[in-house]
């Protein structure tokens, strides 16, 4: 008799997460924000400082245009409204590192509003709330010194950097989204060349905020903020321990309080800072030292015309224009210069498939291996063009492109020079592979039996001892043919 067995139904899900993201992304200028001094990193300590950014008495601000057109640039990619005016105002609060005991920040009159950020895969719009623009404040150190546990250190090179800000509506549903919504974030500010989004120098951060609320409602639950997130695993780990600890919370009658939490990447966990602030902490009124921003149409179109492809039109493009599935346009497409690179080479090809199958594949992995971008292959468009031709009308096997690919990545020369070298070119005569056939047939009487009792997969050994006879340079095509032609 059968015997049925129930399974325990799954829990059902009391709480769904509801997850905004603050992103700041250092703009790439040459100057500070409101003074000439350098934006370079890694200068000696207080090296890049003036009397703007120490925030001596009497000394005055001056906008940089540069940094309001790179703004601009990253609000009109992410679909925002230009406001016509924005303003500055000064954001107090003390830390050791902010010299002036405030930052010039945007409040009530951002630059940019009401956008939005389309995820991978879904095609889900996340609603960018504002970009605004703000100076960065110093680093204080902690650690290196030999009185790091008496004292710390402050470096104000980065104080007056300039930074944008861009706020996430909350519409992130999930640890993941947040962490596709930030990598698509990163890639549309490098192709737009307003940034280097460096996490380890500091060009790309990211504070998330938290909450949960009833599956099925509308409203918002008491959120907390989650700081020191310097890596995108580390932004995905951290949301998914803070939503499972404010269910079981929850879950036992407890009480979320609004506070700002940090990452432990040690501990794995979250632990809290402060008590949240809110906008009227930090006790906001306009800049006094510098007029509002009026942005005119002229302007605006000028930043709206220097915009490059972005990527999902270039990706939609390559699909149409090179017949790529869309799985490859993605990933060609995750960075501009790898979208570049693939452009270059498949330009004069009749193959742009094999193109793409090459680079994502066989190149990409001798890169990560080395631990190379694709700005430093050593492998150029045109050459790798040259490997490609001569693979598709077979002068080179696949298993021979692999092997001078190899030797093109280490020697930096040319397919053709490797080629004429070392005589890789692949034998297609067919009288030549059919007297190799049938030397190697009449020596292996037993195995040709064997093919002839049915057993068929001895044809693959035979095609190995081929391949092993011709040093790898016989067309596997014509040597199954001659094969199955002699073993008849």
């Amino acid at each position: 008799m059968a015997v049925t067995t129930s399974q325990k139904p799954e829990p059902a899900v009391k709480y769904e997460p509801v997850i905004g993201l603050e992103v700041h992304v250092q703009l790439q200028t040459q100057s500070k924000i409101f003074c000439a001094c350098s934006t370079r990193f890694g200068d000696p300590p207080n090296s890049n400082t003036c009397p703007v950014c120490l925030g001596l008495p009497g000394a005055l601000p001056v906008l940089n245009r540069e940094a309001v057109t790179m703004a601009m640039k990253a609000a009109l990619a992410l679909h925002c409204a230009i406001n016509p005016r924005s303003r500055f105002a000064r954001k107090n609060y003390f830390y050791p590192d902010l010299p002036k005991g405030y930052q010039i920040s945007q409040y009530d009159e951002p630059l940019a509003e009401h956008g939005w950020l389309e995820l991978s895969g879904a095609r889900r719009k996340i609603g960018a709330t504002r970009v605004h623009l703000e100076e960065d404040a110093g680093k204080s150190l902690h650690e290196g010194f030999p009185d790091s546990e008496e004292k710390s250190y402050i470096d104000l090179n980065r104080a007056g950097v300039p930074l944008i800000e861009i706020v996430s509506e909350p519409d992130l549903r999930s640890p993941e989204e947040a962490y596709d919504y930030l990598t698509r974030l990163k890639t549309l500010m490098l192709y737009l060349g307003v940034s280097d989004c460096n996490m380890e120098e500091g060009s790309l951060r990211c504070d998330a905020n938290v909450s949960l609320r009833p599956v099925g409602s509308s409203g918002l639950g008491v959120k907390t903020e989650v700081k020191n997130l310097n890596s995108f695993k580390f932004l995905e780990r951290a949301l998914a321990y803070e939503i499972e600890r404010q269910t079981q919370i929850l879950e036992s009658g407890g009480q979320i309080f609004q506070q700002t939490r940090l990452w432990d990447s040690r501990e794995q966990k979250t632990f809290g800072m402060r008590t949240k602030e809110f906008a009227h902490d930090y006790r906001y009124f306009p800049e006094p030292d510098l007029l509002p921003v009026e942005i005119s149409e002229a302007w605006k179109e000028e930043a709206r015309g220097s915009l490059p492809e972005l990527p999902d039109a270039r990706r939609d493009r390559l699909i149409a224009q090179y017949h790529l599935a869309a799985f490859d346009a993605d990933q060609l497409t995750s960075s501009r210069d790898l979208a570049d690179y693939f452009e270059a080479t498949a330009r004069d090809l009749n193959q742009p498939k094999l193109a793409a199958n090459w680079i994502l594949s066989e190149l990409l992995h001798l890169l990560n291996e080395a631990g190379r971008e694709i700005t430093e292959s050593p492998v150029s468009p045109g050459h790798l063009a040259e490997l490609i031709r001569m693979i598709d009308d077979r002068t080179l096997s696949g298993r021979m492109g692999k092997d001078v690919l190899a030797e093109m990545f280490r020697a930096g020369r040319p397919a053709s020079a490797i080629i004429a070298e070392q005589g890789l070119r692949q034998i297609s005569d067919q009288e030549h592979i059919a007297k190799v056939v049938h030397e190697i047939v009449a020596a292996n009487p037993r195995q040709a039996e064997q093919y002839r009792k049915g057993k068929t997969a001895t044809l693959g050994w035979f095609i190995g001892q081929v391949m092993k006879a011709t040093g790898g340079q016989a067309n596997p095509q014509a040597a199954r043919e001659a094969l199955e032609k002699e073993l008849a």
